[in-house]
């Protein structure tokens, strides 16, 4: 079996070994493919990769290459972890919307969009890559965020893939350490869409015990979802850490004036994490990668990735269209849900009437990430002044043209479907 990961170069990579390392009695891996355009960086992630699995006396050969068609040549599945613009970019969208007086935020806002913007067609030309070169049931998994969005366009333009956040399995793991039982035992079942849910129930053994948890444990859930203990009662769910930028945007707002923006602490922490993969000496990733985010991110791709191989049939929250399953909502909407998978196929479950209080806002942001995915495609401006306007952060026209020529501008490395237009709109800001 090869498996290909697009981004191969990424601090997270390691994570992503270690977790074929320990699920490798359910997927036997024969070459993993690692592929990155900083040619430096892959090394240096590469060769920690391969010491890593060495260690383990693991027989997958690993490969590096700058090349991508090469890469996905023969692949049976195809995992995508990018970052267009790096950590550069990504400071961008945490602080050009702050001189609008908006959200500064990577996934959400106008920083959400600003960073779909640059994906989206990336991810596309690497989807037609798979669909022409790797193998003609090869699965695409896309942990790129915003991963709602770019599952989307890839869907729509009916590649086989599927959507992948770590989200839910750190409530799995959460809830498993919390009740003290094995996590194999725990299900998470969220509503929503990807970075914008709530927990509604959580099930040990098939049997929901969030109730208990919000009345028995409210000290942990509490330092868990940032949210008022009041606002919590009141949804009976655990609200997705990304809703507090629309629960609490005041208090939030003012907060990220004053702090240090993730991007830059992520910079740091990368550079010190890449120096330590370089010492011939590392054989395991170390404990300072847990501190760089996308917790237990490899056991939720490779335990995915094992399933779609497996005649097992097993439970996954995933990114897929949404097919009816939240009525209100259109069928190609992408929600984030639990799903049967196994080698016949992904499968969502049913989900339970979801209420008018958190219908009304999965409405809302999904009728913006349609016209986001569309805008991506497009390069047309009035597009990403329609993201905007339906955006419910923003929905201000005076601020949305603010709003236009400073993400352009911030982006217009990476935004050639809009070069005319950044010229136009840059120069006349």
């Amino acid at each position: 079996m090869k498996v290909t990961v697009i981004g191969g170069g990424s601090t997270y990579t390691p994570e992503l070994v270690s977790g074929l390392v320990a699920q490798q009695h359910r997927l036997q891996v024969d070459e993993l493919v690692l592929m990155d355009i900083d040619a430096e960086r892959l090394d240096i992630v590469g060769n920690f990769a391969k010491r890593m699995l060495a260690h383990q006396g693991s027989l997958t050969r690993v490969t590096l290459t700058t090349d991508r068609q090469a890469a996905v040549t023969g692949a049976d599945a195809v995992l995508i972890q990018l970052r267009i613009g790096g950590q550069t970019a990504r400071l961008g969208d945490e602080t050009f919307p702050l001189t609008c007086g908006c959200i500064g935020q990577e996934t959400t806002g106008a920083g959400g969009l600003a960073k779909a913007l640059r994906t989206v067609p990336v991810v596309l030309d690497i989807a037609n890559d798979v669909r022409r070169l790797a193998k003609p049931d090869a699965w695409i998994i896309d942990f790129t965020n915003p991963v709602g969005i770019v599952t989307r366009a890839l869907l729509n333009a009916g590649h086989r893939a599927v959507g992948l956040c770590n989200y839910a399995i750190g409530i799995q793991r959460w809830a498993a350490a919390l009740l003290g039982v094995e996590a194999a035992r725990v299900e998470v079942d969220p509503v929503g869409l990807n970075h914008f849910s709530w927990t509604r129930r959580i099930l040990v053994d098939g049997v929901d015990v969030l109730p208990r948890i919000l009345r028995d444990f409210q000290p942990e859930v509490l330092k868990r979802a940032p949210f008022p203990q009041d606002l919590i009662t009141l949804l009976g769910a655990i609200p997705s850490s990304y809703l507090q930028y629309y629960y609490t945007h005041d208090e939030v707002l003012e907060r990220l004036h004053h702090e240090t923006p993730r991007s830059q602490v992520v910079s740091e922490l990368e550079r010190q994490l890449l120096q330590e993969y370089r010492s011939p000496l590392l054989t395991e990733k170390p404990a300072q990668l847990t501190e760089r985010g996308g917790s237990f991110y490899s056991e939720a791709a490779v335990d995915l990735l094992a399933s779609l191989y497996s005649e097992k049939e097993t439970v996954h929250v995933l990114n897929v269209h949404n097919d009816g399953i939240i009525p209100g909502l259109a069928d190609d909407d992408v929600i984030e849900t639990r799903c049967r998978v196994s080698s016949s196929g992904i499968f969502p479950m049913p989900q339970e009437s979801v209420p008018p209080l958190m219908l009304g806002p999965i409405q809302h942001v999904s009728a913006y990430e349609r016209i986001a995915e569309k805008a991506a495609r497009s390069g047309e401006i009035d597009d990403v002044r329609r993201a905007l306007l339906a955006h419910p952060l923003i929905g201000q026209w005076t601020i949305v043209e603010e709003l236009v020529p400073r993400l352009l501008e911030a982006s217009a490395a990476y935004l050639p479907q809009f070069s005319d237009a950044v010229d136009i709109l840059v120069h006349e800001h």
